[in-house]
């Protein structure tokens, strides 16, 4: 297991520089080790970098987009070659399982590739006009310089979500990663060079907050792509102004269990959902609404999976759940089950943090029954490893207390009817319905996002959608 992670600087235009405002100490959440520092941006540092995309970014908008493809692919290979590297530094700062680092690695990888080819492919169309004299067609144009700020839980793979599409489109970036988290994209930046990326289209600025809020009202950036919470997606917004964005902020399940569900598959679905990445992860099993006539045969499945669940050193290969991120996030999990509890909730696992381990982040596996839909585990996203159970009657109830929530990301719904399924499709109010799989289930090729008029964001990460969200539609009319 590397020990270190090393000392690092910002990467602007090319090169490697110092932060104007300090340097960053880093701890991480596996070992409570400091692990390297990180350069922080000063507002000269962040000048220079936009200064930088938008430079280069006038260029690579004219170069021809097969030339942008091979780019992109040699990145993409980039990534392949240096796999173990990556993940393994990725969970030293992250804390996720090396396995799961490992899978992030591979579709970061295949993201570079996929959006590639769909840039090729992304073609516009001739449109009759009402007028003899004229001939109109359309076709894509990058959108300019965009301020990508991703968030901690999957720090190569959201980096990929923005770069790969943007890159292949013709945009530059200046990516700001949370500080405690950028050594693998800043060991990633080396890859960049060596797959002939000119320089100055991607430039990583760690940083937080006052970093973010100096890029999004930046005059030199012209949209923004966010992934993160949706109280920060909030004042994001509020500064960003008529800037064009791409934001995919908070979720809060749920997992719906059908009367005539397979409880067994179901229970396994969540409890992977709430497992996955510690639970941090804004489609994790945040809430399981299940009907009356299940329940008992559900929570006995849960309960059975749950303790199959193994917390531990994310670098060992049996360990399926490792530590919390930061103590903010695992204070969250106390504060939710404690809430929980005094109101009601009755905890049939964990419920805490686990003593025994080199930081006070390895957070136990936690099965809550009888959970209060008024409660912080029921309303407000717990990012952590948590099964809370509440019980329904019918169809109609579990719509409704599923509808009740603010967010609107991803659902998923067990059931063996296909017309049932289908009201639930039609009915939740969220982005995408999974059904009979976990509300963690993904694929690179999926327009993910969140439903209108909820407060989860707009655009859609994935597949051509973000290559369509990340240009410009442009209509060309001509006199004959």
């Amino acid at each position: 297991m590397p020990e270190t992670a090393g000392d690092v600087q910002l990467f602007i235009n090319g090169g490697y520089r110092d932060g104007s405002a300090g340097r960053q100490d880093v701890v991480s959440p596996v070992t409570g080790q400091v692990i390297g520092s990180v350069g922080i941006p000063g507002q000269d540092d962040i000048d220079a970098a936009v200064g930088a995309a938008r430079a280069a970014g006038q260029a690579w908008a004219r170069v021809n987009v097969f030339e942008r493809a091979a780019v992109c692919h040699a990145i993409g290979d980039g990534i392949t070659a240096r796999r173990e590297e990556l993940a393994r530094l990725q969970t030293l700062e992250q804390g996720k399982p090396l396995l799961e680092s490992l899978a992030d690695v591979d579709e970061a990888a295949t993201l570079f590739h996929l959006h590639a080819e769909d840039a090729v492919r992304l073609t516009g169309e001739t449109i009759s006009s009402t007028s003899s004299a004229k001939r109109m067609f359309t076709f894509y144009r990058p959108v300019g310089t965009w301020a990508i700020i991703t968030p901690w839980n999957f720090p190569l793979l959201m980096f990929a979500e923005f770069v790969a599409p943007g890159l292949a489109t013709g945009n530059s970036h200046v990516v700001k990663p949370p500080a405690h988290t950028a050594f693998t994209v800043l060991r990633a930046t080396q890859i960049l060079r060596d797959a002939g990326l000119p320089d100055g289209l991607v430039n990583v600025l760690p940083g937080e907050g006052p970093t973010g809020h100096a890029l999004v009202q930046h005059p030199g950036i012209d949209a923004i792509g966010f992934i993160g919470s949706s109280a920060t997606g909030a004042k994001i917004q509020a500064n960003a102004g008529l800037k064009r964005s791409i934001m995919e902020c908070s979720g809060n399940g749920p997992l719906v269990v059908l009367s005539d569900a397979d409880v067994a598959a179901a229970a396994k679905a969540a409890v992977y959902g709430a497992y996955l990445c510690s639970g941090q992860v804004c489609c994790a099993t945040e809430r399981v609404l299940v009907d009356r006539a299940v329940h008992d045969a559900f929570l006995e499945a849960v309960v059975a999976e749950a303790d199959a669940v193994r917390l531990g050193d994310p670098f060992d290969e049996e360990t399926t759940l490792g530590p919390l991120n930061n103590e903010a996030v695992a204070a969250k999990m106390d504060r939710h089950v404690a809430d929980g509890e005094a109101r009601g909730a009755k905890l049939l696992r964990g419920g805490r943090r686990q003593p025994g381990h080199p930081t006070d982040l390895y957070y136990e596996f936690t099965v809550a029954d009888k959970v209060p839909a008024d409660s912080l585990l029921a309303t407000e996203e717990s990012f952590g490893p948590v099964v809370p159970v509440i019980t329904a009657d019918g169809d109609d109830d579990l719509l409704q207390i599923a509808n009740r929530d603010r967010l609107g990301l991803q659902a998923a719904v067990f059931t063996r009817d296909i017309s049932r399924a289908y009201r639930f499709i039609e009915e939740l109010a969220v982005g995408q319905v999974v059904v009979n799989d976990s509300t963690c289930w993904w694929d690179v090729n999926m327009p993910f996002g969140g439903a209108g008029g909820r407060g989860t964001g707009w655009g859609r990460i994935g597949g051509k959608h973000t290559l369509l969200g990340m240009t410009d539609l442009r209509t060309a009319a001509i006199s004959l």
